[in-house]
């Protein structure tokens, strides 16, 4: 997913609010002002913007307002330090789809943007049959989110999702640590064991956030002396 973030503050930009995005799966872009923004996106096609208000060139309403006039299926994210009511109602009713303030976790950033996406494109290939029995855990087809029973979604980092992905290519079997780290690492012999299980321990307790009390939790089980399986 293409994101475009215009944010006119370089190190907040380039040392935060890319690498963040990218560090889920997104490629993202960036520009200093509106008029760099429309210059970029004569040479690209973007999926979402991430904007500031507080813009050099022009003031960032005006450019939620134009952008939506444009692209109707563009996803709009506001992103503001301004504490003022007003700005946020008009940020919103000018066309923007969701307002989160500064300075944004980089996990609800991109969980913003992946519930976006998935409204602005409710016919995708990962949505549900909704005739079919309950789903348990799955992974999309692009690996970056794990979705819920409810549908609900974890977004994923780039280590959590290849170890998704290679448990998921065996679902329901075992996969040996060694092969786990593989997956994660070129160089496995530098990979400490320690932060498989770090890792591990951090995606069950991501996902354990969205697992009611009486579901069941989270299938990625311990394997007693060989790894980890996905039972999904």
């Amino acid at each position: 997913m293409h994101v475009a973030v215009l944010e006119d503050d370089s190190a907040l930009r380039e040392d935060i609010l890319i690498p963040g995005l990218r560090e889920f799966g997104f490629e993202a872009r960036g520009a200093g002002s509106a008029g760099a923004l429309y210059r970029l996106m004569l040479e690209c096609r973007f999926d979402m913007i991430v904007l500031d208000l507080g813009l050099p060139d022009e003031s960032g309403l005006s450019v939620v307002a134009h952008l939506r006039t444009l692209f109707n299926g563009l996803g709009i994210v506001v992103l503001t330090g301004n504490l003022r009511r007003s700005d946020h109602v008009r940020a919103l009713s000018g066309g923007a789809d969701a307002f989160l303030r500064k300075p944004a976790d980089a996990e609800i950033l991109a969980l913003t943007l992946r519930n976006l996406a998935r409204r602005l494109r409710p016919d995708a290939p990962d949505a549900p049959d909704a005739t079919a029995a309950k789903p348990g855990w799955r992974l999309e087809s692009d690996g970056w989110c794990l979705v819920a029973p409810d549908s609900r979604i974890v977004v994923l980092t780039t280590l959590e999702r290849s170890l998704m992905r290679c448990l998921d290519a065996r679902r329901g079997q075992a996969v040996g640590r060694e092969a786990l780290i593989s997956a994660l690492d070129a160089d496995a012999c530098d990979f400490d064991l320690h932060r498989l299980e770090m890792l591990v321990h951090r995606l069950r307790r991501k996902a354990a956030r969205l697992s009611a009390p009486e579901e069941a939790p989270f299938p990625l089980l311990s394997s007693r002396g060989m790894g980890y399986l996905f039972a999904g």
